[in-house]
C-alpha cells in the first residue's frame, strides 16, 4: 500500500514511518525538510510547510496515495485544508486526534461545572461544550473537535480518527517523566505530591505502542469508514503508583510523600481543580476491532524512557521547578506537624 504521512519526524511520527517501511509499504513523508535522521532511507520525501498544503495537490495527485495519515491536524483550518487537498486524490485519511476532546478534560481543569463523567471514557462520552481549550500565545486555533467533525464530515474520503492519550517515551518534547527521574537522580530523600493528585488517574501511553496502533489503522483494509478510536493502556495507574514504577526502574528508595493541597510547595501544584474526575479512556474499541495491544511491556517502556530522558533533560530548565530548600521545608513542616 502506498501511505502518505503528513509530518512525521518528530516524537511519534518516526516510529510510525518506520513500521509502515518495515511492513513493505511505500511510505512517502510530507515535512518541511528540518531533519530525516528519524527516517528510514527507503522513506521517500515531499518537503513543503504544512500551510501549503493545497499548493502540492498536482504532486499528491501523481503520488496517489492510498491512505494519508496526519500527524498534525491542530485546527479547523488543518483538517479542511487536508479534506480539500485530498478528496477524489486519497482513499482514505487517519487524522491525529486528542483524549482533550472529553469533557472530563474541562471538569477535572475546574472549566466545567457539575459532577464527574463516569470513566472509563468511551467514544461516546461527552465531548467539551466550550471549544479552545489553551490559550497561550501561538495556540488560540487548536482545537480537534473541530479537526474530528470537518474529517468526519467530508464525503469524499472516509476518515478513522484516533484519540491520543498522554505519550511518553524517546522523543518526548514535553519530558513528561523528567521531574522524577531528575529528582531520583539527584538523590532527593523525598518526592513530594499532592493528597488529590496521588489518587488521580489519566491514561498514558508508551510512544511506540502509540505508534503501533496508528499503523494498524492506518494499514487495515477492512476498517470501517468514518470510525473513531481511543488509544492508550489498560487499567492506568494512579500518580503514587507511576511514580513509584519509575523509583523501581531507577532503583530509588526514597518516600513518596502526600501532602494536602494547601502544604504543597506552589511549583509542584500542577493546577488541577478537580480530581474526583479521572481521566481514563475505554481502548476496547481498537483492541476488538483492529487487533490492537501494547508490544513493550511497562518495565521496558520506562527504562527506554528514562535511558532517553538522561540523555536529553529540557533545554530551557527552570529552577524555580526544583525549589528543594521549598521541598525539604514543607517536609519539614509536615513532620514536626504531625509529632
Amino acid at each position: 500500500m502506498k501511505i502518505l504521512v503528513i509530518g512525521g519526524t518528530r516524537f511519534i511520527g518516526p516510529p510510525v514511518v518506520r513500521m509502515l517501511a518495515e511492513a513493505g509499504h511505500e511510505t512517502v513523508v510530507f515535512h518541511r525538510g528540518g531533519s530525516r535522521r528519524n527516517l528510514p532511507e527507503e522513506v521517500g520525501e515531499i518537503f513543503g510547510d504544512r500551510k501549503e498544503l493545497p499548493n502540492f495537490r498536482e504532486t499528491f495527485r501523481r503520488l496517489a496515495p492510498g491512505v494519508v495519515v496526519d500527524m498534525i491536524p491542530m485546527s479547523e483550518s488543518d483538517a479542511r485544508s487536508v479534506v480539500e487537498t485530498f478528496s477524489g486524490i486519497a482513499g482514505r485519511i487517519v487524522a491525529i486526534s486528542s483524549e482533550d476532546v472529553y469533557r472530563a478534560y474541562d471538569i477535572v481543569r475546574g472549566l466545567h461545572p457539575g459532577s464527574p463523567d463516569p470513566t472509563p471514557l468511551t467514544e461516546d462520552s461527552p465531548l467539551r461544550e466550550r471549544l479552545f481549550p489553551y490559550d497561550r500565545s501561538g495556540v488560540e486555533e487548536y482545537e480537534k473537535i473541530l479537526v474530528e467533525k470537518t474529517v468526519m464530515a467530508a464525503p469524499n474520503l472516509p476518515a478513522t480518527v484516533l484519540r491520543l492519550p498522554a505519550v511518553y517515551g524517546p522523543g518526548d518534547y514535553q519530558n513528561r517523566l523528567f521531574p522524577y527521574i531528575k529528582r531520583m537522580d539527584d538523590g532527593r530523600p523525598a518526592i513530594l505530591i499532592g493528597e488529590d493528585i496521588a489518587r488521580w488517574k489519566w491514561t498514558m501511553g508508551f510512544v511506540e505502542d502509540v505508534a503501533h496502533a496508528i499503523f494498524l489503522a492506518a494499514t487495515d483494509d477492512g476498517i470501517a469508514p468514518d470510525r473513531t478510536y481511543n488509544v492508550g493502556e489498560e487499567n492506568p495507574p494512579t500518580h503514587r503508583e507511576w511514580i513509584e514504577e519509575i523509583a523501581r526502574a531507577i532503583g530509588w528508595s526514597g518516600e513518596i510523600v502526600a501532602l494536602p493541597k494547601e502544604k504543597l510547595p506552589p511549583h509542584l501544584d500542577p493546577g488541577l481543580a478537580n480530581t474526583d474526575q479521572n481521566w481514563v479512556v475505554d481502548t476496547s474499541r481498537i483492541r476488538a476491532e483492529l487487533g490492537y495491544e501494547e508490544k513493550t511491556t511497562r518495565k521496558e517502556a520506562l527504562r527506554k524512557t528514562i535511558e532517553w530522558e538522561r540523555e536529553n533533560p529540557p533545554e530551557n530548565l527552570d529552577p524555580k521547578d526544583f525549589d528543594y530548600p521549598a521541598e525539604d521545608a514543607a517536609l519539614e513542616k509536615l513532620r514536626a506537624d504531625s509529632g
